[in-house]
């Protein structure tokens, strides 16, 4: 891989980059933002909310607009508006103002990230070569993240407004370079006339927005349960009227016989465990460390600094072992690997040295680089090219829906265990490790029941997946 198409791969994956150390960052800035601008915990909590429900909520529209709409302009422009409204992010004066940015940010990546790997899973043949550069996308994705926490934790020390203004000069190389070397592709032809189906995306975005938000006051101590159920209902709802439009839509926004794909659905259900299971368990280690311990957010950031050596191997062993084993059982060792993690760090207590959670922090990095890449891999392979980019919003909704859902059950449970105990100790995040543990698990059955018939097809001398 050489040349322009080198140029390409390293031009997404700073884009992938910028989005991971973006959110990374903020996440460790949070104290010092409320401190700032004089926040409320409530209104605090939606800095984040605000940007998993733009995110979440029109990741399925922005995956299939990239394919109607072109990737390569979708890809640019929305990189664009994520630039500009984190930069307004770091202006903000008051906590509406950066909530409101942070919306419109999500919004831009729900349609930027599926956008660019759809310029991936079709500008790279499929095999080994569109492998090997979905693996360095999804290992410069996790380093963003990794990298992010020990960044933030820097540049807060200067100003939390840093966090903002860092991303905006990450771009200003990013942004050129791939109006460059993007190459410009041909308007899919639509069997429907050139209609667009606009039922289908009122009804999916609604339905998405109304399903993240019940998800993510799951975990709020404040939050009404009335408004919770209603907005799950109200969902749930626009969810059965949208499968409804799209079996009649002469041009749905979604292709429903996409969805019968078993490997797909695998995927997307895996993936959703495995984001659930790790940002769960991310956020007790944040939770213990700095409210437990008292470490600051650079300690913090350096003890998990361990995870990102994910960024190192999922562009060399990783496909390696895809090439030899395939894409199930490396999933499948990742999950199983992911659960042993967690489950050593089940009995923390508050006397624990770093190197005794060291064990879990490295392999938790080594189940990212077995299991995320090639999720990724397996829901997008076999897929055809004119629905790459609703294959990579269905992926990447499955990623945040699960994220949001593994987080507000983790928040939940360690609230009602710390609230029976007195709230005590490490008894509530003893309780709540339970969650990312039985994630992980449920994550490895759902693999391998697929394993046997990957076996097959693999000793037959077929593809990884049906076409």
């Amino acid at each position: 891989m050489t040349g322009r198409r080198l140029g390409l791969l390293l031009v997404l994956c700073g884009a992938i980059f910028l989005e991971g150390i973006d959110v990374a960052m903020l996440n460790v800035a949070l104290p010092a933002v409320r401190a700032d601008l004089g926040m409320s915990t409530g209104s605090l909590s939606w800095v984040i909310t605000a940007y998993v429900l733009g995110y979440g909520g029109f990741m399925l529209l922005g995956g299939r607009a990239a394919d109607l709409l072109g990737r390569r302009r979708m890809f640019l422009f929305w990189l664009t508006v994520f630039v500009l409204f984190s930069g307004l992010g770091g202006l903000a004066g008051s906590g509406w103002t950066l909530i409101a940015a942070r919306f419109v940010t999500g919004v831009s990546a729900a349609f930027m990230t599926p956008a660019g790997l759809a310029v991936i899973t079709t500008g790279f043949a499929e095999g080994a070569q569109r492998n090997r550069a979905l693996l360095v996308y999804a290992g410069t994705a996790a380093a963003g993240f990794s990298l992010g926490l020990v960044t933030g934790g820097l540049l807060t020390g200067l100003s939390w407004r840093w966090v903002f203004f860092a991303p905006v000069l990450l771009a200003g190389a990013i942004l050129p370079a791939a109006a460059l070397l993007i190459p410009r592709e041909e308007r899919p032809a639509r069997p429907g006339g050139g209609r667009f189906d606009l039922a289908g995306a009122v009804t999916s975005t609604a339905a998405a927005l109304l399903l993240v938000l019940s998800v993510v006051r799951v975990g709020e101590p404040d939050a009404k349960l009335g408004v919770t159920v209603a907005a799950a209902v109200a969902g749930s709802a626009l969810l059965a009227a949208f499968v409804l439009v799209e079996r009649r839509a002469a041009e749905p926004l979604v292709r429903l016989g996409l969805l019968r794909s078993g490997p797909l659905v695998r995927a997307n259900i895996g993936a959703m465990l495995f984001a659930g299971s790790f940002f769960g368990f991310q956020f007790v280690v944040t939770l213990y460390l700095q409210e437990l311990r008292g470490w600051s957010p650079l300690q913090t950031g350096l003890a998990l600094l361990a995870v990102g050596v994910d960024a190192v191997l999922a562009p060399t062993l990783t496909p390696r072992l895809v090439e030899r084993f395939g894409t199930a059982r490396v999933v499948l060792g990742g999950f199983c690997l992911a659960a042993v993690s967690y489950a050593l760090f089940l009995p923390v207590g508050l006397d624990w040295t770093y190197p005794m959670m060291f064990p879990t922090m490295i392999l938790t990095g080594l189940a990212f680089a077995l299991a995320y890449g090639p999720l990724t891999i397996a829901a997008t392979e076999g897929v055809a090219q004119e629905e790459q980019g609703l294959a990579g919003g269905l992926l990447n909704t499955s990623f945040q829906f699960g994220a949001a859902l593994g987080l507000s059950v983790v928040v939940a449970v360690n609230a009602a265990a710390g609230a029976g105990s007195g709230g005590a100790g490490t008894d509530g995040l003893r309780a709540a490790l339970v969650v990312p543990v039985a994630a992980a698990v449920l994550g490895a059955v759902v693999t391998g029941s697929g394993l046997r018939r990957e076996t097959l097809r693999r000793r037959a001398g077929g593809p990884s997946r049906p076409a």
